[in-house]
């Protein structure tokens, strides 16, 4: 029987004057790490990899991560960061596998950090967990050998991996090296000739067209740029679908669950093979949630792998679970895992044996997913959460496995994939409005229940048991002056006190607390500021205005301003043939908004340019100004009031922007085209002024004047109006259609209801 090195003596001791190289310390393991060591070893020091981060260099980097609370005491103790990182944290900037060479002092090097994703691309798999390795024992090596290239100082290489290297095995799992002879140089060279095999994929003409279609089915009244930026960001996201699915493929292929496990297993051969004389650990953590003890009950930096099912559950959005209710989810409280790790550094393996350690309780403290379910429910029964839930009882689950759940996914998808077809066709309005949310959120949530269901199917199945003797040996060989600050003995606690009383709190509790602000601040986002004085000439408002200013469309103000010149019979038959062509000017509307205009405005041919105006001035202006919003028209006035350059864009043609003339400083409109008596061609004297022609102008009209365009302000009511409102710093959707609504919602704008005074319902067209 294997018996693993011991501790002979207090952890500190034995840490005492060494040098400890961390990598990872910027994530939530790595982070109580170093906050460890600092605390709980006083005489021992530390260098931490940390890579830049755009402008943001790792020194300052980490000058941040010890400005976190939980390092308060200690940063404190040391009369400050500054002279903490001077006497016992030396920064090394750098990443993997870019590895800078390493201090030629160091005694052990604590390796912590790669891609914590289930589902990366396969290619950044490969190069945080295997390249980035055995960059790092290869800079190892050079740190510890003389200038031939002799060891002249052996180190302690520990390697934090994770339990399910073991892959699809089954039954109990050994701390030790998993049999394969799968060749991790060959898979590296396959998985990055990968990524040029799929961009190169990406770019072939048969697949941009397909890209290309998609984004014109959605943007294309919007313009070319909106469609080719759209386009080239669904490229994007197909090649990372892509080298996502080449990875899990790959992995299952050979026995791995996924590519994360499989670049970590493959990775452990590596230190293996690289580092055969030095002192080699490697930790298997399983599923690492919120401390128990340590810095806090309940310290916890983001979301970890169970907290969204159980956020989701209390919210009510989650009716039924596709586990196995007597499968094991082997979670861990994260202070066990530092104590571990820690507790692994202090000890000394025999050169040329890697040790193997079990961080898990799934062998000697259970917890099932019926287990969780039961503790997520009891949790919430006292302490519902109401913001999502509502009156809606909580859920029971049955467990009736992953089958018939996928099958309800599959009929769900349709429904909704029908009820986005349908809503297409809905005349625009607030219940549309709702219907579309309504949509978008059973489409999250259908979402959310596929992603589990694909990316931790078998997890939720799991007969893994993790072998934890070793662990345990280590844990009993603790110092008794150690046993409560270092220990982790994983049978130590009890899940009812650790689930109800310490993580889920933690992870619920800020988000109560999140949403609680939200609500009581202003229901409109940010981008729907309160307008503060500015310099004249500084800042500018544009504002679209059919659905935006006023309700009406181009179809009506033709009639209004076109039909009054007619003879009774004119008329008629004017109505008769604006009819007969809808249809046709409809889809004209769907294809190309320019092109609509244009053809709508063919039927000003003949008009006496000069008589429509004054037909505007004496008869139409009331109607008009009657039709505005007075919401609209209190914001204008408030910009105005601000100091602000205020603008009406529009497709409508200019005479009927005559009454507005009071309110805009600058109004622009389509203008027709008329002969030398004055009498209307049915041309446009320019192109409508839609879609990107908008934001073009605005940004032209900016540089021209001065203008910050960052905090200035666009208003607009259609999704066809995107790129004007990117073009501001402060864009807001005005009771907005679907597509702008789904948009406004992704990139954070406001979304604001200006009634309308019309209580007809109208059509977005212009």
């Amino acid at each position: 029987m294997h018996v693993p090195p011991l501790l002979d003596g207090r952890i500190s001791e034995l840490l005492a004057g060494k040098k400890i190289a961390m990598t990872g310390v910027t994530g939530f393991i790595g982070e109580q790490l170093l906050w460890k060591v600092l605390t709980e070893c006083p005489d021992t020091t530390t260098a931490v990899l940390v890579r830049r981060k755009g402008s943001v260099t790792a020194e300052q980097r980490v000058e941040s991560l010890l400005k976190k609370k939980i390092f308060a005491e200690i940063v404190a103790a040391s009369g400050g960061v500054e002279k903490l990182m001077a006497e016992r944290v030396q920064v090394i900037e750098g990443d993997l596998p870019a590895v800078p060479d390493l201090p030629r002092d160091l005694d052990v090097l604590l390796h912590c950090a790669g891609d914590v994703s289930f589902d990366p691309p396969i290619d950044q798999a490969f190069m945080t967990n295997v390249v980035g390795t055995k960059a790092l024992l290869t800079k190892l090596r050079e740190a510890c050998s003389d200038e031939e290239g002799n060891l002249v100082r052996i180190p302690h290489y520990v390697h934090v991996s994770t339990a399910y290297t073991a892959g699809r095995r089954r039954g109990a799992i050994p701390e030790a090296a998993h049999v394969h002879d799968i060749d991790y140089e060959e898979e590296t060279r396959a998985a990055l000739a990968m990524k040029e095999h799929v961009e190169a994929r990406s770019r072939s003409s048969e697949q941009l067209t397909k890209l290309r279609e998609e984004a014109e089915a959605l943007h294309r009244q919007a313009g070319y740029l909106t469609t080719s930026e759209d386009t080239e960001r669904r490229r994007l996201e197909w090649v990372k679908k892509e080298l996502v699915a080449a990875g899990t493929e790959r992995a299952r292929s050979l026995g791995w669950t996924d590519v994360y496990t499989f670049a970590k297993a493959l990775a452990e051969r590596v230190v293996a093979d690289l580092a055969p004389d030095f002192r080699v650990s490697i930790a298997r953590p399983a599923i690492v949630e919120s401390s128990l003890n340590f810095p806090h009950a309940g310290w916890i930096e983001g979301f970890k792998m169970a907290d969204p099912i159980i956020l989701a559950y209390g919210r009510g959005q989650l009716p039924e679970f596709p586990a196995s209710p007597d499968a094991v989810i082997d979670i861990i409280p994260c202070d066990l895992v530092v104590n571990a790790i820690i507790a692994v550094t202090a000890t000394e393996p025999n050169l040329g044996e890697v040790e193997y350690y079990h961080l898990s309780s799934g062998a000697r403290n259970p917890l099932t997913f019926r287990g969780v379910y039961e503790h997520v429910r009891n949790y919430f029964s006292q302490h519902p959460y109401t913001s999502g839930q509502g009156s809606t009882p909580l859920a029971t689950w049955n467990f009736p496995g992953a089958e018939p759940i996928e099958l309800v996914l599959k009929l769900a998808d349709k429904g909704v994939k029908i009820g986005n077809k349908l809503l297409s066709f809905a005349p625009r309005g607030k219940q549309t409005r709702k219907l579309a949310t309504s949509l978008d959120k059973t489409r999250k949530q259908l979402d959310f229940l596929g992603k589990y269901l694909t990316l931790y199917g078998e997890y939720l199945q799991s007969e893994l048991h993790f072998v934890d003797d070793c662990t345990l040996a280590l844990h009993n060989s603790l110092h008794p002056d150690d046993a409560v600050t270092f220990g982790f003995d994983s049978a130590s606690y009890d899940w009812k006190h650790y689930m109800e009383e310490v993580h889920i709190p933690a992870i619920t509790n800020p988000v109560r607390r999140l949403e609680a602000a939200r609500k009581r601040r202003n229901a409109r986002s940010s981008t729907f500021r309160e307008l503060r004085p500015a310099e004249p000439g500084t800042v500018l408002a544009a504002f679209d205005l059919d659905g935006t200013v006023m309700a009406t469309n181009v179809v009506e103000t033709y009639m209004w301003a076109r039909l009054p010149e007619l003879s009774p019979l004119r008329r008629v038959g004017e109505v008769a043939s604006l009819a007969l062509q809808l249809p046709m000017y409809l889809g004209a509307e769907r294809r190309d908004r320019g092109v609509f205009l244009r053809s709508i405005y063919r039927r000003y041919a003949g008009a006496d340019l000069a008589k429509l105006e004054d037909y505007v001035d004496e008869k139409l202006a009331p109607m008009i100004l009657d039709r505005m919003s007075p919401d609209a028209i209190r914001r204008i006035r408030e910009h105005r009031d601000a100091g602000h350059t205020t603008i009406l864009i529009t497709g409508v043609i200019r005479p009927l922007t005559r009454p507005f003339e009071g309110l805009f400083d600058t109004i622009v409109a389509a203008d027709l085209a008329t002969d030398a008596d004055g009498v209307c061609t049915g041309f446009l004297s320019g192109p409508p002024m839609v879609g990107e022609s908008r934001s073009a102008w605005l940004r032209h009209y900016a540089q021209l004047h001065g203008i910050d365009l960052n905090n200035s302000f666009a208003y607009a009511d259609s999704h066809v109006d995107l790129p004007m409102l990117g073009a501001v710093g402060n864009p807001v959707a005005v009771s907005p259609d679907i597509g702008l609504m789904r948009a406004a919602k992704s990139k954070g704008w406001s979304i604001v209801e200006w009634p309308e005074m019309s209580p007809l319902p109208r059509w977005k067209m212009s």
